[in-house]
């Protein structure tokens, strides 16, 4: 789970695009696509880019406090590549735990959690149990529940072409999977 640090090497990446630009039958060297491959390089530095935090510093440090309902952080907004076709999907990741032991974590911190888990050659499946497991893991709640509701560019752009379709993934972990109830207050207060 411990994700190593992505070092993004520019120069493969540009040498890679200005060869798939000329298989593709286009002309590298004309002009508008003369700085392609760097703008490529930069864009995927920045996508992919080195990651200083690891899930053991973003959720290593907790607070003393009074609170055991449920935290939900909604919407967080992500971009992620689809290890597939290394198109883009993004779209809105749920997130609710509920503390034990008098532990909570900062809420910023479980937004660069998914930050952290989407820069990186992805599926959707593995991103929502990725941040679910980290939760759980470091957290040490009562329970974490994870919802990512998200557009695929490969089903819109290639393939089956259906424009606007939505994929929701899910994970329950602790008392989320054994007390309906907390699920189903999960679900309501997300929807």
């Amino acid at each position: 789970m411990e994700r190593e640090v992505n070092v993004v090497d520019k120069e493969k990446i540009k040498k890679a695009i200005y060869e798939i630009i000329e298989a593709i039958g286009e002309d590298p060297k004309r002009d508008g696509l003369m700085e392609t491959p760097q703008r490529v390089a930069d864009m995927y530095e920045e996508i992919f880019g080195t990651e200083k935090s690891t899930v053991a510093t973003l959720l290593g440090k907790t607070h003393e406090l009074e609170h055991d309902e449920m935290v939900i952080i909604k919407d967080i907004p992500f971009y992620s590549m689809c290890e597939h076709h290394i198109v883009p999907f993004f779209g809105t990741c749920d997130i609710a735990y509920i503390p034990q032991n008098k532990r909570i974590v900062g809420i910023s911190k479980l937004v660069r959690l998914v930050d952290l888990f989407s820069k990186q050659l992805q599926v959707q499946e593995r991103l929502t149990t990725e941040i679910a497991e980290a939760i759980m893991k470091y957290l040490n709640p009562k329970g974490a529940a994870v919802v990512v509701k998200a557009r695929h560019m490969c089903i819109e752009m290639r393939g089956i072409k259906k424009p606007g379709t939505s994929t929701i993934t899910s994970v329950v972990r602790g008392i989320f999977m054994t007390n309906s109830k907390t699920r189903e207050e999960f679900l309501r207060l997300i929807n």
